[in-house]
């Protein structure tokens, strides 16, 4: 029996009435753009990410370029004052510190190559009644005339440093003990032929050197006693000699 078509018209309206609901529910596509398109809308919206982005690397880098310099000027500054640490300021030669890790690299050297040396110790005779009758400026200049003394007459493998005091010591590379002797009077004579003049007085000093040699089986420390020692022996040979000299001008 066929339905009238009241009510077939009907059910067609409420079929047409769902489809268009269910059209509005559904969410709406995005229109595309193209690539060329969303770069220009990009460049132009100032909120755009992409500039924000460059100036943060650019800030980072400047930061870390900031970091890495204040990092080399901290090595600068930890190499000055290690240098410093093992310079005397007076003489501005090795002090003890830096003497003794001279010596010390240099007798580690000697035992893996077999080479040899000479350690000399020198102490200044006549120092103190330059500075009891002078004042220490004239002791200083003393010293610094003595340094600078021993220094000419080393080689630039050689080292000279001051022990502390009136007290120096020379690190000689290949040497043999005879020679050493040599240069350790040769080290005197040219102290004991200094002169100076304070307060128009002339005035002398002196030295006493002694000697140790350097090889395959030193020690560094045993070294500076052995020579430390023959300087006191040297010293007490020296006693006869006249004390400091005062001429008036």
């Amino acid at each position: 029996m066929k339905k009238p078509k009241r009510a077939r018209a009907a059910k067609a309206k409420k079929g047409r009435k769902a489809s268009a609901s269910r059209s509005k529910a559904a969410p709406k596509r995005p229109a595309r753009t193209s690539a060329k398109n969303s770069a220009k809308n990009l460049a132009k919206n100032p909120s755009n990410p992409a500039p924000r982005a460059a100036s943060t690397i650019d800030d980072i880098t400047a930061t870390i370029r900031g970091l890495r310099n204040k990092l080399k000027a901290a090595e600068r500054r930890i190499a000055e004052l290690e240098a410093a640490a093992d310079t005397d300021f007076l003489l501005e030669i090795p002090n003890r510190r830096g003497f003794e890790r001279e010596l010390a690299r240099a007798i580690a050297y000697m035992k893996r190559y077999r080479a040899s040396g000479a350690l000399i110790v020198l102490d200044v005779d006549r120092l103190k009644p330059i500075n009891d009758s002078f004042g220490h400026a004239a002791g200083d200049e003393v010293l610094k005339a003595i340094a600078a003394t021993l220094t000419r007459q080393i080689r630039a493998s050689d080292v000279v440093g001051r022990l502390g005091g009136d007290e120096f010591a020379l690190l000689l590379w290949n040497l043999s003990e005879t020679d050493a002797k040599a240069k350790a009077a040769i080290f005197e004579q040219a102290i004991d032929e200094l002169s100076f003049s304070f307060r128009g007085q002339h005035v002398t000093a002196g030295a006493s050197a002694g000697v140790a040699l350097l090889g395959t089986q030193s020690d560094a420390g045993r070294a500076l006693e052995e020579a430390d020692a023959a300087m006191y022996v040297r010293k007490a040979s020296r006693r006869h000699e006249p004390k400091i000299r005062l001429v008036s001008n």
